[in-house]
């Protein structure tokens, strides 16, 4: 597996105080460059921008099939070091975060063991934050 280099990931939200808010002190986010239409964001080593985008009209959140959850789609996050996983899910949880799908594990004992949790910013954009047990498995099959 080559390094892990940063991503840059850029989101639509309708209400850029209240995000910026959300990703500066319930995510822990350094803030970065802003304007009066975008802010960049340090998500544990990665670019997010967050871009106002007026609210049109009420979509419903897709979501897929997965172990018996509706898996929100689309969504972004990180793999997190199975150590901090717990750690941060209790951070959040503490901060009122509310979960579309609570922490659990997936594939336990077999390959691909991984903890997985879902949320929403206060834009309706779908966070999921994992961790696997064994990070040489992240792309095993």
């Amino acid at each position: 597996m080559q390094a892990v280099t940063p991503f840059h990931i850029a989101i639509p939200v309708h209400n850029l105080d209240e995000c910026r808010t959300f990703y500066r002190e319930i995510l822990n986010c350094e803030e970065g460059r802003s304007s009066d239409h975008w802010v960049d964001f340090n998500l544990f080593g990665h670019q997010l921008v967050i871009h106002y985008k007026p609210k049109t009209q009420t979509e419903d959140l897709h979501s897929n099939p997965v172990d018996g959850k509706n898996v929100p789609v689309p969504h972004y996050g990180v793999v997190l070091p199975w150590d901090v996983f717990d750690s941060f899910f209790k951070e959040l949880k503490n901060k009122g975060v509310a979960f579309v799908i609570e922490p659990y594990v997936r594939f336990a004992g077999q390959t691909g063991e991984q903890a997985t949790m879902f949320f929403l910013d206060p834009a309706g954009n779908a966070l999921e934050f994992k961790a696997f047990k064994d990070m040489g498995q992240l792309f095993a099959k």
